[in-house]
């Protein structure tokens, strides 16, 4: 009874952010597959089937690693594993910081050099990484959840079949998981929504910093992170724009970004925006998690990306606001898993 509790939860709080959306809370994003914030039966069955593997550590080689071990969502996580870069199987060091998974299905593309055009591809990627979750592949995967006969009754659920284990239901899961994951009611979504009280005198300010100083040319839009582009394309920008002393100190052109995806000269050291929403749960930052504050990174991205040096009052009142981009984040647990 406790799995469909905490189950039904996040089944919950998906139809609170479809109704939220269709006042216009959020824009355009969650009301694709549901009208009304109504869920279909199948729609959440998958949620509930998607959490389970989201938690699930039989996908990986060496049973230890799971979605959530990178991405914690648990108990208030926030939805990244707090180190710089994450360890995969045998402690191995992947080279980039985990982004988080709170309001990632508002992105057009995932990972930081935008390999994965939607949260379906993205999901398969860590489950066969030598580095991640080690599987030898996709196959191999599978045949870990089809030897789980309690797994079955939940694939019949979401699929219409026991026999439907297969990589794409089990991505298609998970992706339907984490499209719950949203948090809303930020400080900022209050004061936009009317009222006036919702941010402090510094956090006003600091909003009206990150427009004049140009950081909204980057992270814009309702997210933060760019206009809103049809999935699969992508909001990229070079980082760092302007060589400087934070590059040499903490090595951010040593990884190429996209050029790695691509091979394309253009691409060299461009990354997809990321949301800001949260910012402040979520270091340490950058896509290497060189910097560890909150506030040192206001000061790299000014720097590098502005060609602008900061007072430290300026720094204190876009910190600030960055931290009026925190939402409620619901509660989730790890459920009984078959």
């Amino acid at each position: 009874m406790r799995l469909l509790q905490v189950n039904k939860g996040a089944v919950r709080w998906f139809a609170l952010v479809l109704m939220t959306a269709s006042v216009g809370f959020w824009s355009a994003g969650c009301t694709n597959s549901s009208k009304n914030g109504e869920l279909g039966e199948s729609e959440a069955a998958k949620i509930r089937l998607g959490q389970m593997l989201y938690f699930d550590t039989r996908l990986s080689k060496d049973n230890t690693i799971s979605c959530n071990t990178c991405h914690n969502v648990a108990n208030g996580g926030a939805g990244v594993d707090g180190l710089p870069t994450s360890l995969g199987i045998g402690k191995q060091k992947g080279g980039r910081n985990a982004p988080t998974v709170w309001n990632a299905k508002f992105l057009s593309v995932q990972f930081w050099d935008g390999r994965a055009p939607n949260l379906k591809e993205q999901a398969k990627g860590p489950i066969t990484n030598p580095i991640e979750m080690g599987m030898d592949s996709h196959d191999v995967a599978v045949q870990n959840i089809q030897a789980v006969e309690g797994y079955r009754p939940y694939f019949k659920e979401a699929f219409g079949s026991e026999d439907a284990i297969n990589i794409e239901n089990i991505a298609e899961a998970i992706a339907s998981f984490e499209k719950t994951l949203v948090t809303l009611n930020s400080p900022y979504d209050k004061f936009k929504a009317g009222d006036q009280t919702a941010l402090t005198d510094m956090q006003q300010k600091g909003l009206q910093l990150f427009n004049a100083k140009g950081c909204v040319a980057c992270h814009s839009g309702t997210h933060f992170a760019g206009p809103e582009l049809p999935e699969g394309t992508g909001f990229f920008q070079k980082f760092p724009t302007f060589p400087n002393k934070y590059d040499r100190k903490y090595k951010f052109s040593k990884d190429l970004g996209r050029y790695e995806v691509t091979k394309d000269p253009a691409d060299k050291n461009m990354w997809r925006v990321p949301t800001l929403r949260n910012v402040a749960l979520t270091s340490p930052y950058f896509h290497n998690g060189k910097v560890k504050t909150l506030d040192e990174a206001v000061r790299v991205m000014a720097l590098s990306q502005l060609n602008q040096k900061l007072t430290a009052k300026e720094v204190a009142q876009l910190v600030a606001f960055l931290k009026s981009l925190t939402g409620e984040i619901p509660h989730i647990e790890k459920p009984e898993l078959p």
